[in-house]
């Protein structure tokens, strides 16, 4: 190639690249424009983050321009967001700022309330990637939570209980599976009636079993991993923050991090991921090589169910230490708004679950910078994580790709 042609296709591949690269520097300035405001930065000057909003919104007007509109609407969205957020964050008082962003904790709160949806998102993945919507995650997660509790309660042992738990799970997917692929019925109709199938008996259950005690106040518990020699890093105060952020956490979250690799590695880098994904976006070419579509989805579908009850038992046995009706308060919906937002792919899905369990540790603290007395505050914010969940799903909807045979049946020719 002619250096005339290499400085052609350089100057080409620059002009291609320049709209990208300053839409996501545009998202950086709006991540940023609400970073100055609050700890350890404490900016209380109202010009400086609304200059920095200003410009990041100006570079994503600009790569919206050059046919970057998905990056440039969301830095956009994020510097409007963050002057608001800002402006907002300089009428607590700086004691209150301090108090609610305890970066450490708010980074150990996230991760646990990203774990359930981790586990079920990523069950999620492999049911849909074969083909099979799977709306039921829901009801499995409260499958698992209740019967998590109970096989702990029963047997003694938090491993008991985690193994009934993920079987229960297992079990409700099985009769999703059974009716999806074998009687081909309507998979949204069949997963919504999974949800209150496991809403109604786990209800019946607690209630038969527990009545108005409750589960046991000391139901045997998930332990927690505690790495002290994070404490000992130098410095003395950046070991005492990855203390306090990950230091404390409990096994399952442990779990959940290591599902991760595994299942992009099966799910992409193995035969039995390859058989997953052909029967997801080509049922009668894989059949016409051998695949058993039948067994492969209902086989998917089980193991779907299994991960998200394991997130249900995190909730119970992990997480709060018992279990109320309904507990799971849609989790298994936003984690399904994960997996679409992620692309069906276990480390987008993951970064979906770490913005939601954000807001969700994050609307825990929130009424602590309101001086109001109003019992209204505190309710408004905890339905941040759900109107986050509808702004992310409107935001990919059209632009993620779902497998090409997802909600099918097949009909073995």
């Amino acid at each position: 190639m002619s250096v005339r042609a290499e400085q052609l296709q350089r100057a080409a591949w620059t002009k291609a690249s320049a709209p990208k690269t300053i839409g996501i520097c545009g998202i950086a300035l709006g991540i940023l424009t609400l970073s100055l405001a609050l700890p350890p930065f404490g900016v209380r000057t109202v010009p400086t983050p609304v200059a920095v909003g200003i410009l990041g919104a100006a570079a994503g007007i600009w790569a919206i321009s050059r046919r970057e509109a998905r990056i440039g609407w969301i830095a956009v969205v994020l510097s409007l967001v963050g002057v608001a957020g800002a402006l907002l964050a300089m009428r607590a008082t700086s004691s209150n700022l301090e108090g609610v962003f305890v970066w450490s904790a708010l980074i150990a709160a996230t991760l646990r309330y990203a774990t359930p949806l981790t586990f079920a998102a990523i069950g999620g993945m492999f049911s849909e990637r074969s083909g099979v919507v799977n709306i039921g995650l829901e009801g499995m997660m409260l499958t698992g939570a209740y019967f998590g509790a109970y096989g702990a309660d029963k047997t003694g042992s938090w491993v008991g209980g985690l193994f009934i738990g993920v079987l229960s799970g297992a079990l409700l997917a099985l009769v999703h599976a059974i009716f999806t692929i074998t009687l081909r019925a309507d998979q949204i109709v069949i997963g919504t009636a999974v949800n209150f199938l496991a809403l109604g008996i786990t209800g019946y259950l607690y209630n038969e079993h527990y009545g108005n005690n409750g589960t046991p106040n000391n139901l045997p518990a998930v332990p927690d991993v505690n790495l002290r020699f994070l404490a000992h890093i130098p410095p003395h105060g950046f070991g005492n923050f990855l203390y306090n952020s990950i230091g404390q956490l409990n096994l399952m979250v442990w779990l959940s991090l290591l599902l991760l690799p595994i299942s992009y590695v099966v799910m992409f880098k193995t035969p039995v991921g390859l058989r997953i994904r052909s029967v997801g976006e080509h049922p009668k070419a894989a059949d016409t090589l051998g695949i058993s579509v039948y067994r492969t989805r209902y086989a998917a579908v089980t193991l779907s169910g299994a991960l998200a009850a394991l997130g249900g038992v995190f909730l119970s046995i992990g997480f709060v230490n018992s279990f109320t009706e309904n507990m799971t308060a849609g989790r298994g919906f936003i984690a399904l708004a994960a997996l679409i937002f992620g692309g069906w792919r276990p480390f987008g899905a993951f970064s979906a679950a770490l913005l939601f369990g954000f807001s969700s540790a994050l609307a825990q603290r929130l009424p602590d910078l309101s001086a109001s007395e109003s019992a209204a505050w505190p309710v408004l914010f905890q339905t941040l994580p759900y109107v986050l969940t509808l702004i992310a799903v409107a935001g990919v909807i059209g632009r993620s790709i779902p497998p090409a045979a997802i909600g099918r049946p097949y009909v073995k020719q």
